[in-house]
């Protein structure tokens, strides 16, 4: 039996985008309807616009290398252009090619892309001009019950001139912002390999790092949206072994590795070792700190407790956020932080507009590495001080119950609760763990740090046993 349409679009429009199976879920005729609702909302006819947001009559458009995203993204164009809205179609390009052109054309935006999803699958990330995030609450709620009311007819009638279609290459415009922002020529000359995973890295590396003082060995650059040689999601520790194991094997001083929409970048050091995101976080944000001295940098509760110490140490204001970009981003415009950083690779720059870009993280990286001649390993292990588990998933029926088991756990101990994001439980140790529902799936989000790796064994293994029952 076939779905309605009213119920797929309950489905797959989420807290911070839309997502779904290609045409199962996310078809042409929807897509269509939502750029109809997303042209309307922009242009502000109907839906209320966030405060201090202003309505456009063009947007801008561009797509990952998935096979189905060249006619979804054409068809949502067509919706908006319906509208009387004018659209500027940027073709290939990355999640942060994407705000860029928002932010660079202060223009609204759409990228078609399902990030680091399987190839079965694909989606619309949208912003507001300057790639201010669109969440359920401040519009995607109001798109998609307008897109409802388009597929059962009820829509809006299409403007009496439609808008027009235009193309624009904003890669090298991309590129030059990138490099503006940091100076790569006089570093020292590095081996670097680079696991774009075939995904959208593959097109934006060579336009920005091609021309660096950087010998590059390339893996799986070639765009193939059917993910051939494994899945682009680095923050899945298998996806990151032909990485590792070719920086070993060529004697390369780092690895880069992005997901597929290259939004994120993690890192890997000369002798195969990951460093972590919170590594990179307090990394980049020193670099930050050296440049607006006494800024404020945020970091979201799961990383690191090394974050918010050396951004003290380095003379800055640490300020805790929940997980989630919309929620950094409105932080970093409440307090005009410099930099953010998440424990799953995403980075959010003040000099980007706010948004999260892997690439402009990994360039920190190269250029904090280049600047200097010790190896990574030895760079990278400044940034950290404490054994971390990674992001533990388990399978929980009953959240409140596990919660509060957690809870009465952590009173025995002595410990100090927060619920800023989940329940983070402190031990007077110095041992902390935060435990997050999923929004989507019936999951509990571990995560957990200790001084050594012994007692982080030991503290992760006594939650779980709580968690598993």
């Amino acid at each position: 039996m076939t779905v309605p349409d009213a119920h797929v679009l309950d489905r797959i429009v989420k807290a911070y985008d839309i997502r779904g199976l290609v045409s199962d879920e996310l078809t042409s005729e929807l897509c269509r309807a939502l750029g109809v609702a997303f042209g309307r909302f922009v242009s502000d006819q109907d839906g209320t616009l966030p405060d201090g947001a202003t309505a456009s009559r063009e947007v801008v458009i561009a797509h990952d290398m998935r096979d189905s995203s060249p006619e979804l993204s054409g068809a949502f164009a067509e919706g908006v252009t319906s509208t009387g809205v004018d659209v500027v179609m940027a073709g290939l390009g990355s999640t942060d090619m994407l705000y860029f052109a928002s932010g660079s054309l202060d223009l609204p935006g759409a990228m078609f892309t399902a990030s680091h999803n399987p190839a079965t699958y694909n989606g619309i990330k949208t912003c507001l001009a300057g790639a201010v995030p669109i969440s359920l609450e401040t519009g995607l709620a109001w798109i998609r019950d307008t897109a409802k009311a388009v597929l059962a007819g009820d829509g809006p009638e299409p403007a009496a001139v439609p808008g027009t279609t235009t193309t624009r290459d904003v890669l090298s415009e991309y590129a030059e912002l990138l490099n503006s922002l940091v100076d790569l020529s006089q570093i020292r000359p590095l081996h670097v390999v680079v696991d774009a995973g075939n995904g959208m890295a593959g097109y934006t590396v060579p336009a920005v790092l091609g021309e660096l003082p950087l010998a590059i060995d390339e893996l799986f650059f070639e765009l193939d949206g059917s993910f051939p040689n494994h899945e682009a999601n680095p923050l899945d520790p298998k996806n990151l072994v032909d990485l590792q194991s070719e920086v070993k094997r060529v004697g390369a001083d780092i690895g880069l590795a992005f997901d597929g929409d290259a939004d994120r970048c993690f890192v890997i050091d000369e002798q195969g070792e990951p460093v972590s995101p919170s590594a990179v976080t307090a990394l980049v944000a020193a670099r930050e700190l050296a440049k607006h001295p006494g800024a404020t940098v945020l970091h979201n509760l799961i990383t690191s407790r090394a974050v918010p110490e050396i951004i003290a140490e380095r003379g800055g204001t640490a300020v805790r956020t929940r997980v989630g970009h919309s929620f950094i981003k409105a932080e970093m415009a409440r307090t005009g932080a410099v930099f953010g950083g998440e424990h799953s690779a995403h980075y959010y720059f003040a000099d980007f507009w706010r948004a999260d870009t892997g690439m402009l993280a990994a360039m920190h990286v190269l250029a904090a590495l280049g600047g200097q001649d010790r190896p990574l390993s030895e760079l990278g292990a400044e940034y950290e001080r404490y054994a971390a588990s990674g992001e533990i998933n388990s399978t929980v029926t009953d959240v409140p119950s596990v919660l509060g088991k957690i809870h009465a756990w952590g009173d025995e101990r002595g410990a100090t609760f927060d619920e800023l994001d989940g329940l983070t439980v402190t031990l007077p140790d110095g041992r902390w763990a935060n435990v997050r529902p999923s929004n989507t799936e019936p999951l509990l989000r571990l995560n957990a740090e200790a001084p050594t790796a012994a007692e982080l064994a030991a503290l992760r293994d006594e939650l779980l046993e709580i968690i598993r029952g």
